[in-house]
């Protein structure tokens, strides 16, 4: 896949995938991005078919001065802790579900690294993608003042949808019949 990339400047976030298939979960983190406008780049690097790929890009990685990569991974799921060993730009792993162990054996592939080679590691799924994204834009938000805007509308947004719905425990017409 060659890099996609929405930004209305450089890439902020990196957003890679072990396969093509793993994009349905990644989807996710670029809607996310995308709404918090935030710059990404998207591509499609194999830790066990494109290593050298791998190490290339971890390197640009650093040169485009990202805030972080996310790694989407399935299966062995060796993207995220390779490209944590070739760059010292943050990398945050989303397991993707797959169909042997339901994605826990991606989740443990990524969560269990060594000392000295850390990932950020989120949930299973689209849920892990969009929290991953969300960190990132956390991550630029402590420097950047529009992100961190952004942020605070997006959790005030989500705040009120709750307090908003009428079945809302503790709302004036919850339980009411």
């Amino acid at each position: 896949m060659r890099a996609v990339t929405q930004t209305g400047g450089s890439p902020r976030v990196g957003v890679v995938m072990g396969s093509r298939s793993d994009f349905e979960t990644m989807a996710g983190a670029l809607g996310v991005l995308r709404d918090l406008g935030i710059g990404y780049e998207t591509r499609v690097l194999s830790a066990h078919r494109t290593p050298a790929l791998l190490a290339s890009y971890a390197a640009r990685a650093e040169r485009l001065n990202l805030a972080a990569v996310i790694a989407g991974a399935g299966g062995a799921a060796h993207l995220p802790g390779m490209l944590a060993a070739f760059t010292r730009v943050p990398v945050l792993g989303v397991p993707v579900q797959s169909r042997a162990l339901s994605g826990q054996d991606s989740l443990l592939s990524i969560v269990q690294m060594p000392a000295g080679v850390p990932v950020a590691t989120f949930a299973i799924g689209t849920a892990g993608a969009k929290n991953a994204a969300l960190f990132a834009a956390a991550l630029l938000a402590t420097t950047d003042e529009g992100v961190r805007e952004r942020l605070v509308a997006f959790r005030e947004r989500q705040t009120r949808a709750v307090l908003d719905d009428p079945f809302f425990e503790g709302h004036p017409e919850a339980g009411a019949e």
